[in-house]
């Protein structure tokens, strides 16, 4: 086993939020349909002089016109924790969707990283379907293109490592280049599920999200998370709001940003 691997601080930074109901969680609904919220996430990790976001969320602009609740800028919120957009080095996308690719313009100095199908998914034929290109914002898109015109964007196919202490983790299924990411940090190996798990309960039921490019692999994607992870509890979903109250809140950040490489709490 490896024992001298860079330790990252890991920082879940909620800016968004939304009402919903359990149906809309759920392959083929939910019977107690009650209320289920969803809170939308950017990921911050930090070893000394190194930063780096894991998915750039959406503006304001955006939120508005998809009636989403924009709480706060992710990208303020990360320089008052003192990491300014043209300090980070890295940005890993794990998916193109609207919700994780937004303010990509903002990191100047940044190299991204993402899965090579994802871009062939965001740019290919299904892209004409409606019902497969809701989840993307155009610009959005075409931005990342350009990015790769000027030699800022690192392709992957399959599983690889950034760096030490920092893996990637193919798994398609919610879209076809998805990936997750795995961090080193003090308590272990802690497991951004980004969409591969939305909410806990999809995970732990073994009833996939709603948005689905594969739900074979959607579900195989559970799977993968628990094989990588040390534990359950090394875990993060995407989009649950219990991710809020399980994990300390930072100083002065309470109700924006936790900290993920404390342990959880557990809940009564």
């Amino acid at each position: 086993m490896q024992t001298d691997l860079p330790v990252y601080k890991l920082y879940a930074i909620r800016y968004a939020m939304r009402d919903a109901k359990r149906s809309e969680h759920f392959i083929g609904g939910d019977p107690h349909d009650g209320p289920m919220p969803m809170d939308y996430f950017v990921w911050l990790a930090r070893c000394g002089e190194h930063n780096v976001v894991i998915d750039t969320g959406f503006t304001e602009a955006v939120a508005t016109r998809r009636g989403r609740q924009f709480l706060n800028c992710p990208i303020d919120t990360m320089a008052a924790l003192g990491v300014a957009a043209d300090a980070v080095q890295d940005v890993i996308l794990t998916h193109l969707h609207y919700d994780h690719s937004g303010h990509f313009d903002r990191f100047a100095n940044a190299r991204f990283h993402l899965q090579e199908k994802e871009l062939h998914f965001a740019t290919g034929k299904y892209m004409r379907h409606p019902r497969m290109s809701y989840s993307f914002e155009v610009d959005d898109v075409c931005g990342i293109v350009r990015m790769n015109y000027k030699q800022r964007l690192m392709f992957y196919d399959g599983d690889d490592e950034l760096c030490l202490g920092i893996r990637l983790h193919r798994t398609g299924g919610h879209s076809a280049g998805l990936q997750f990411v795995s961090i080193h940090t003090k308590r272990g190996w802690v497991v951004l599920a980004s969409d591969a798990a939305h909410f806990y309960e999809n995970m732990d039921s073994g009833r996939p999200f709603t948005i689905a490019y594969h739900v074979g692999e959607m579900l195989e994607s559970f799977d993968r998370l628990h094989k990588v992870a040390p534990s359950r509890d090394h875990i993060i979903p995407g989009h649950d709001p219990l991710v809020m109250r399980l994990y300390p809140a930072v100083d002065g950040f309470d109700g924006k940003v936790v900290q993920l490489d404390m342990p959880p709490a557990t809940l009564p």
